[in-house]
């Protein structure tokens, strides 16, 4: 079930050969899946040069014709969306029902850039001179590189890709370690819907980071990840004056008002807690909710969490997987760890899970300070802090007291109060009484250092969420 890993450059797959390898493993077993070539300096400079060479033809392809095979493509992933997510579900860890949903969307993304692709209109500026006039068309940046994660290995994939292509720009995409099967299949669906080689190259590993961006050639950089990460690779996108954009990660807040359904809310808030085991940048993660309910939330979002199975994702019944390295369940009990001896209260979990794979139980933790580990860093698992507040400005100012601005909640069924809400929280993206904020339509971007670049609020239809303008690419 789990494909023979290679490099994709210049419109061909490269087997490993005589490369430098390493293992793909099982989340859920820790055993070998595949072992993953690593691109020599060689296949970089291939790499580069197919790139530099295949923008100046695939810029010049007609956006309608751009968007024919962007078009194909998202048809054929759609057509081999079960062998792509299974590949997903065994590389990443998460269940097959998630990753047949993250594999459609993908598809969706790529098309709604093809759509997209063939809107990107100019414009005429009225001159103040007389007998001219300013005419403004938007052109390609040039040869782009990607950085993706291994929380969602198609659709982060698919969004740098999709907007790059149908910019027209070719691209360099390096996905994680952890996860190459899924991109490469991505990779595969582009080359048989007819995209020219040299548009799109797939390589890894972590060290190409440093080579790419450092090259002429390369004037776009995309990444997805940690804070620290994004800020290194900025600085030495710096030095080549590359345009960036670095979506570094979240740590949402949650505020629950007094008027708001305790169950109904600690239902919909424990889904979104737990989807991915906690692996995503949008995941719900700080929770305040007014002492009036404060109880009642935290039995029932107990009870979903205790209601959760978990399992290898391609197992009949599972409803979480597990982490996608044991770096992350180490992670895990340090969270934990800090949290006991801040006096921290385990409600449920809290501790590993099977003696084998990297699972973690979800885990529910209250009476903690606003300074501890869980309520300050970006916990990035499935482990969900919950602490009471008492009124509207106390509530916001300890939301908003992080350097963290990408997604944030709200529940209340007060329209003024949801408007005061989505107002006063200061993040990319505000959801109120859903947590369905990210869409292939809708743009997708934050504040701070999670998304530290200019760019321009959008609030949506009903008033009720917030968007800074950003899709990747």
């Amino acid at each position: 079930m789990y494909p023979e890993l290679s490099l994709f450059i210049d419109g061909a797959f490269l087997p490993a050969a005589s490369r430098t390898t390493e293992p793909v493993l099982d989340p859920a077993t820790g055993g070998v899946l595949g072992q993953l070539p690593h691109a020599d300096d060689a296949d970089l400079d291939q790499a580069l040069a197919a790139a530099a060479a295949a923008f100046v033809t695939w810029s010049k392809v007609s956006a309608y014709d751009r968007s024919r095979i962007l078009e194909r493509a998202a048809d054929l992933i759609r057509e081999r969306s079960e062998a792509i997510a299974t590949i997903l579900t065994l590389e990443q860890g998460k269940p097959l029902a998630e990753s047949r949903i993250e594999v459609i969307v993908s598809a969706d993304i790529i098309e709604w850039y093809a759509e997209e692709g063939r809107r990107a209109y100019g414009r005429i500026i009225p001159s103040r001179l007389a007998g001219t006039r300013h005419l403004v068309f938007p052109e390609p940046v040039g040869p782009a590189l990607a950085f993706t994660p291994w929380n969602f290995p198609a659709l982060t994939p698919a969004r740098k890709i999709g907007g790059a292509l149908a910019a027209g720009c070719s691209l360099i995409i390096k996905p994680a370690e952890e996860t190459p099967g899924t991109a490469l299949e991505l990779a595969r669906a582009f080359a048989d819907a007819g995209l020219p080689k040299g548009v799109l190259n797939v390589g890894q590993p972590a060290r190409v980071s440093g080579k790419l961006i450092a090259s002429p050639i390369a004037r776009k950089v995309s990444f997805t990840g940690s804070v620290e990460v994004g800020k290194q690779l900025t600085r030495l996108a710096v030095d080549g004056m590359k345009r960036t954009t670095m979506e570094l990660g979240g740590h949402a807040p949650v505020v629950v008002f007094s008027d708001a359904d305790p169950v109904q809310s600690a239902r919909i808030a424990a889904a979104g807690k737990f989807r991915n085991a906690g692996q995503v940048c949008v995941s719900p993660t700080r929770f305040y909710v007014h002492e009036s309910i404060h109880a009642r939330f935290v039995d029932s979002f107990v009870e979903s969490a205790e209601a959760l199975t978990l399992g290898h994702g391609l197992e009949q019944g599972a409803t979480m997987g597990p982490l996608a390295n044991a770096r992350r369940v180490a992670a895990m009990e340090r969270f934990v760890a800090d949290a006991r001896q801040r006096g921290g209260q385990i409600r449920t979990g809290g501790n590993r899970h099977r003696n084998a794979g990297n699972f973690f139980e979800p885990t529910v933790i209250t009476d903690l300070p606003d300074d501890c580990m869980l309520m300050t860093q970006e916990p990035f698992g499935p482990i969900a802090p919950i602490v009471p507040f008492r009124d509207f400005n106390e509530v916001v100012e300890r939301a908003n007291s992080l350097n963290f601005g990408l997604a944030a909640y709200a529940f209340t069924p007060s329209v003024q109060t949801a408007n005061a809400i989505a107002d006063a929280l200061k993040s990319g993206m505000v959801g109120v009484n859903s947590l369905a904020i990210s869409h292939p339509e809708t743009p997708f971007g934050g504040i701070k250092d999670s998304w530290p670049r200019p760019g321009r609020r959008h609030r949506g239809a009903a008033g009720l969420f917030r968007n800074q303008a950003g899709h990747h690419g």
